[in-house]
């Protein structure tokens, strides 16, 4: 499938624009991605209509806790990402240039995942009405790399009276994001930090996810996640001016869930102490209405 929002260079070069990335892409290479490869001069999205990952799952692990409680989603993920964040739970399918090492994107991509068109996916969870199903959720790697079969898949579920959820880390550029949310009726963002310097470890920058997260919310459902890791984001002033800036520029109505890190991947700090997650709860609670803990038990 010939990926959306890019631009042809010359020397058969692209430059991709859905992402705050804006990689140029040389021919037979992929952007910071993975993903998203310049085939002869076109930029192709290798995952369209391709999953790794299919799932009927509690709203509440996405996690969502203000949308639909207590009902499920069918959960669809593929593979790739576009950061690189080391302590990645996910990073089988988030990060596939770390699972195999120097190998073929487009032969990983047909080796870890299986065809499902949008069609098929929307018949799938309208199957799953009858056991709560409210919908498709796209998640597991990151959303918005997937693109174009988000879009086509989320605006037929639309038509079928299925809701959309994206579970995301919110880099992506304001162009994109604004064409899908129409589509769109809730989603997670993941804030990572509140720091550039957080953001730099992780290969991406601050900014544009805070504006993804304030013209989100003007549309649809948003709650937000912030994974406490140690020596990375767990200051007491990281997370006091991430609570600031979520009362004064989202809404004190806005759910945070503060989830505490295990070691994956190349991170191998000891897991967050509970004291710290208990004290982010204790800063936000002083602004927020609404605070919520996971992987705590």
């Amino acid at each position: 499938m010939e990926a959306r929002f890019y631009e042809k260079k010359p020397n058969k070069k692209v430059k991709c624009f859905l992402c705050p990335h804006g990689c140029l892409i040389s021919p037979g290479k992929t952007g910071t991605c993975s993903i998203r490869k310049n085939i002869d001069g076109t930029l192709i999205a290798l995952t369209y209509e391709r999953i790794s990952s299919c799932s009927l799952d509690p709203i509440e692990k996405k996690p969502l806790y203000h949308f639909h409680p207590k009902t499920v989603i069918l959960s669809l993920g593929s593979i790739g990402c576009n950061l690189a964040c080391p302590f990645c739970q996910n990073w089988q399918i988030a990060q596939p240039q770390e699972a195999f090492p120097g190998e073929d994107m487009e032969k990983i991509v047909s080796r870890v995942t299986d065809p499902l068109t949008s069609k098929q996916a929307v018949d799938l969870a309208l199957t799953h009405r009858q056991n709560g199903n409210i919908g498709l959720a796209y998640t597991y790697n990151e959303p918005f790399v997937w693109y174009e079969y988000i879009y086509e898949t989320a605006k037929l579920a639309h038509e079928n009276g299925l809701k959309n959820v994206l579970v995301t880390n919110g880099y992506v550029n304001e162009k994109p994001l604004k064409k899908l949310l129409p589509y769109i009726d809730a989603m997670n963002i993941d804030v990572k930090g509140f720091s550039d310097e957080v953001y730099k470890k992780l290969g991406g920058r601050l900014v544009p996810v805070l504006k993804t997260v304030e013209i989100a919310s003007k549309e649809c459902h948003v709650e937000l996640t912030n994974l406490i890791v140690p020596k990375l984001n767990d200051s007491k002033e990281e997370i006091e001016k991430l609570v600031e800036w979520i009362a004064t520029k989202v809404g004190e109505e806005t759910p945070l869930h503060f989830s505490r890190y295990f070691p994956h991947l190349k991170y191998t700090e000891p897991p967050t102490p509970l004291k710290t997650v208990k004290m982010a709860e204790e800063i936000a609670l002083k602004k927020l209405k609404y605070v919520h803990l996971g992987n705590v038990y």
